[in-house]
């Protein structure tokens, strides 16, 4: 607690020591003097609450003392006690209140009653200081009102009316402050919305709540709307009010939720775009990559193979190209993932490295290849990932270079234990080289080393984009170093987790025959006359009955009327599409019917249509272009026992 401060004027020693033995506590501070012009001195320096003072003294007279700290701003508080031994005539005791005084005390002094005294003026001087602090306080508060940017308004909690509002009313609604007094404050808020605003007035109220924020929108005094934030506190049936004009957030904030809808109306329309150009480009590659398979099996000369050889060899480059679009949409999409299963590296290498090596022998170019002993065989990758990104750079290397050599290097960097490895993949070649103005911009999309790039050595520019995208999705990093003419090297490091399982599939044999199925009839949906005629070849060589519907209302027709141990499904038909003549089947049908089997047949190589084929009721997926052996497959593992035993080859 701040000890309060008392003087104490007397002319004479011995009475201040008795009045300072009387008064001495913890919660005092004593000034004590002999001089009246002393006392108006430490009056001033000091904040007295309580003065203790003589009457008679040889200066000036108490009376005069008191009328002069009466008159100074700074010291006219002061509580002032008269200590006297001359008459208590009334004449004295008016004179002494007359001149600014709150009470007596007479000498021989009683010290109880002194002492009873100056506490009670001492709790009346905290009070007195505790009014003063408050009054200070509510001035700075008043202050602050009413030099707010916000409206801050009190309201009468039982009929809602403005009692005191500030300036700023006028600066934001557009009234003047004592036009808006005693009307309702839901006037305000725009007609549509008044209801909810007293509604919700009504729950604070009712609820009694201390604080509530929200947002309701108010019409101005020209008529405009404006959007506001009001923040309210309830107490003593009074509603206490801040309105902020909150109008250009809320205008950026719609400009975003816009701006957001139009981002994705893009993507959707971007998305759909690619979904439909997939499908229209890989169908008719599909079918020409068909049709020359089907035509290699029938007698032709040496000729015509070789033809028919470079056609599939154009087609599956378009292909290429179609699947590098893809995969930059999808990856820029956040759609593509890594999958990491056990892989044998070096068969992986192996694979990439044979089937390229045809190319280097062409072009009569040195084509090697180099695996450090201590590469783990087995480790946790995603090799269809892996196998791309090798392929992109290894046929780039070989696609630029005419003379001298390509060669690949795996190499282990760090490794810990026997659980994780860090490799080092390194594609170096003596090719035309990359100018070092370049080197940054080579990974960018549609970006090549030269502007004539493209006319001379053909692509997109998009191979080593979708690389850089991939290693970095696998948690690794790409790096390029490069002489113009002497030769480029490309780096790609990863950490792997070393596996103890192999999860590589046994390969293929290309061209095998597939054994017949037995008593299988089969429905085919599809609208494209070349996949129709590709597809019903394979089941005629497979023994399969089958019949074909052009679009989902037709497939749904030849199913209600006959019976099918399978359906195979083209997405996308005209009229009613393959996810709507699939629901229909699982929805509609009666059993056995409605639990007929269906291959979902897409030349869309987004994820996104994969899973709504099987969310429409279909039981899997075989993107076009595919192998008869791929639709073989599956067709046994959903026919299970149909099937014939193998004929020898």
């Amino acid at each position: 607690m701040t000890p309060i401060n008392i003087l104490i004027v007397d002319d004479r020693e011995e009475n201040i020591v008795t009045l300072e033995a009387l008064l001495k506590r913890d919660d005092i501070k004593l000034f004590t003097t002999t001089s009246p012009n002393e006392a108006l001195k430490i009056a001033w320096e000091n904040q007295i609450c309580i003065a203790l003072v003589d009457v008679q003294m040889p200066e000036m007279d108490g009376f005069e003392l008191v009328e002069m700290l009466k008159s100074n701003p700074r010291t006219k508080d002061i509580l002032v006690i008269f200590v006297t031994a001359i008459s208590k005539e009334s004449k004295y005791v008016v004179k002494g209140f007359g001149a600014g005084a709150v009470d007596y005390l007479y000498k021989p002094l009683d010290p109880y009653v002194t002492s009873a005294k100056v506490d009670a003026f001492i709790q009346l001087s905290r009070s007195q200081e505790e009014i003063k602090q408050k009054n200070e306080q509510l001035q700075n508060m008043a202050l602050v009102v009413k030099n707010s940017a916000d409206i801050i308004c009190s309201i009468n909690a039982d009929s809602l009316r403005i009692e005191t509002i500030n300036q700023a009313v006028e600066t934001i609604l557009g009234h003047k402050p004592e036009e808006v007094l005693d009307k309702s404050i839901v006037d305000f808020a725009i007609e549509s919305e008044q209801s909810a605003f007293r509604k919700k007035l009504g729950e604070i109220i009712r609820e009694n709540q201390p604080f509530s924020v929200m947002e309701f929108q108010f019409s101005t005094f020209n008529k405009s709307v404006i959007w506001t934030e009001c923040r309210v506190s309830y107490r003593g049936r009074t509603i206490f009010m801040n309105i902020s004009d909150v109008s250009p957030q809320k205008s950026y904030e719609q400009q975003l939720i816009k701006s957001k809808e139009a981002a994705e109306y893009g993507k959707k329309i971007k998305e759909t775009f690619l979904a439909n150009m997939s499908h229209e480009l890989r169908t008719p590659v599909n079918g020409i990559i068909g049709l020359t398979n089907l035509l290699k099996k029938t007698n032709i000369d040496e000729q015509q193979e070789n033809l028919l050889t470079m056609m599939e060899t154009s087609s599956r480059s378009l292909l290429g190209v179609i699947n590098d679009v893809l995969d930059l949409s999808k990856i820029e999409a956040g759609k593509f993932s890594i999958v990491r299963t056990p892989n044998n590296v070096r068969a992986l290498v192996n694979s990439v490295y044979g089937l390229l090596k045809y190319q280097a022998d062409e072009k009569d170019i040195e084509f090697t290849k180099e695996i450090d002993n201590d590469v783990p065989e087995m480790l946790q990758l995603d090799s269809l990932r892996l196998n791309q990104i090798l392929m992109n750079l290894l046929s780039n290397a070989l696609k630029f270079t005419d003379r001298g050599y390509v060669k690949l290097k795996v190499s282990v960097l760090q490794k810990i234990d026997d659980s994780r490895v860090k490799l080092k993949f390194s594609i170096e070649d003596t090719g035309i080289g990359i100018p070092a103005s370049r080197l940054t911009k080579i990974f960018e999309s549609f970006e090549q080393a030269e502007d004539d790039t493209s006319s001379k050595y053909g692509g997109t520019g998009l191979g080593l984009t979708i690389v850089k995208k991939l290693v970095e999705l696998k948690g690794g990093e790409l790096t390029v170093s490069s002489k113009l003419g002497e030769g480029s090297v490309f780096n790609f490091t990863n950490w792997f987790n070393i596996a103890h399982e192999s999860n590589t599939p046994k390969p293929v044999k290309v061209g095998r025959k597939l054994a017949p199925f037995v008593n299988t009839r089969v429905l085919v949906a599809e609208d494209n006359m070349i996949n129709q005629f590709m597809v019903t070849k394979m089941l005629k060589d497979w023994s399969v009955e089958f019949e074909v519907a052009d679009n989902g209302y037709k497939a749904l027709e030849k199913l209600k009327e006959q019976d099918f141990d399978l359906v195979l499904m083209d997405t996308h038909m005209p009229g009613l599409n393959g996810y709507q003549a699939a629901r229909a089947i699982r929805m509609d049908f009666e059993e056995p019917k409605r639990s007929v089997p269906i291959i979902s047949l897409s030349a869309s190589a987004f994820e996104h249509e994969q899973v709504e084929a099987i969310s429409s009721g279909m039981n899997d997926v075989l993107p076009k272009p595919f192998e008869a052996h791929e639709l073989h497959d599956k067709m046994i593992r959903l026919l299970k026992k149909r099937i014939k035993p193998k004929m020898p080859a």
